[in-house]
Order: C-alpha cells, then structure tokens, then sequence
C-alpha cells in the first residue's frame, strides 16, 4: 500500500458499537491503528483484545490503549502513544461517551460535569495535543461522534447532561474545521441516531424499550453500528476531501420531525 494510501488513526471507544465496526472496517495492511477503550473491568478489556485481534488478522499495524478520558490529560497520552509507536498521527475519530438520561431535579452539577470532562473535554485534550501532527499530515480528518440527543428533544427521549456534552463536542468541532482549514485537514460531525447494540450490552434504554424507540424514525428501524461506520470511513477518505464543518446525521429521518 502506497504511503498516501497508509494512514496512522486513532480510535476512541474502540470496544465496542460504532468504535468497534470502524476498526475493522478500516483495518487492512498499510493501516496502523491505536484503540482506544476505558477498560474499566475485565470484560472491556476482552472485548477491545477481540477488535485488535480482528483487525491484525486483516493485515492491520493495531496497539491498544486503556484509560477513562473524563479524567484531564488521557486523551493527550493517546496522542502521544499514536505518535511514539507508528511516527505519526493522521486522522482522529472520538467516538467514546456515554448516555446520561438523568433529567432535571435528579441530574446534579457533578453529574453534569462527569459528561463534560468524558466528551468535550477529552476531544479537547485530544485536538490540543494532535494538533501539530493534524497540520503536518497529507490525510488529516478528524471525526467526532456526536448524538441526536443534542438535536431532538422530546418528552420521554431527555438526556439534558449528553446533549450538552454533545452539542460542546460540535461546536469544538466546528472550531477545530476552522482552525485546521488552510492546512487541508478536515473536521466532521456524525450524528447517529438509536443503534442497535452488540450482543450482549445493555444500552441506555431498556432492553424492552428498543422495539418501541425503533419506530421513531422514517424507517422504522434501529441503525446498525457498521452503517454510522460507513459514513466516518468515507468522512476519513480521499473522496471526502472539500467537506469540513458538516454535521451529518445518520439516523434513518430521526431528526426530520
């Protein structure tokens, strides 16, 4: 594979879900990728093992990396892990985050803080200590996953700590496009709507609940991880060159109405 074709990504929230379909969609030889996961127990740790397997049985260069980004400063190290282990860093996908469904009168000051030290603040930490290699790199993209929390609000669907946290994340985005547009890198927002989870996870919802939430978009189903996958792979490509800034919603007509 030819040096323009070879790419250096960084990948957090890895383990699982979206992070999870795009590590393996992307992994081929050429391709070096840190994934990144919190690994908080051991079954995080199993599962982000299983990915990196996956993708160096595709021909990927692939190191993996654990650590909670709500806590100031991890995001830089993986920066500097991308860096120290393949030479370089070229494109950046923050995909990691959680859902918060506390709503007023329960979600406190803290709890609110926790979601914006864990999303913003990491990407933040992330872009500051990218930045150099960002400006450096000939296929510098970065991708971050935002949610149709921070889009759509409706009585019974309230995440008022996740969709501040996510529409912070889109404004760093949009900033960083800004920032980052003489150099020719670009910047991107993808916006899923409810996904379906891997086996055997418990998302935000109730298992229950997710037959019923399905129906609330135009096609009436749940997403799958590898299609919101597909759109970051292509954000990610040659072919996606002249589009920063954009907000894309992957989410099958969630947020029309």
């Amino acid at each position: 594979m030819s040096d323009a074709a070879s790419r250096v990504v960084l990948i957090t929230g890895a383990g699982s879900g979206i992070g999870a379909a795009l590590a393996r969609r992307l992994a081929s030889p050429g391709m070096s990728l840190l994934l990144h996961s919190q690994g908080k127990d051991e079954a995080g740790r199993a599962r982000l093992r299983s990915v990196e397997e996956g993708c160096r049985d595709q021909g990927a260069r692939v190191e993996t990396a654990f650590g909670d980004l709500g806590v100031a400063g991890i995001g830089a190290t993986l920066v500097e892990k991308a860096s120290a282990t393949f030479g370089r860093l070229d494109q950046i996908i923050h995909n990691a985050g959680f859902a918060d469904r506390r709503g007023f009168g329960e979600l406190t000051r803290a709890e609110l803080m926790a979601s914006l030290s864990a999303m913003p603040g990491a990407f933040l930490d992330i872009a500051n200590a990218a930045l150099p290699s960002l400006c450096a790199s000939a296929r510098g993209r970065v991708v971050v996953v935002s949610s149709f929390v921070a889009h759509r609000f409706r009585e019974g669907e309230l995440f008022p700590a996740s969709a501040a946290a996510k529409a912070a994340l889109e404004a760093l985005a949009k900033s960083l496009a800004v920032t980052l547009g003489s150099t020719g890198a670009t910047v991107n927002i993808v916006v899923p709507g409810f996904t379906r989870k891997d086996e055997g996870k418990v998302g935000a919802l109730p298992r229950s609940a997710w037959e019923e939430v399905a129906k609330r978009n135009s096609q009436r189903r749940l997403a799958l991880p590898n299609e919101i996958a597909a759109t970051i792979a292509f954000l990610l490509s040659e072919e996606a060159a002249h589009i920063t800034g954009a907000t894309i919603p992957v989410d099958g007509g969630l947020t029309l109405g």
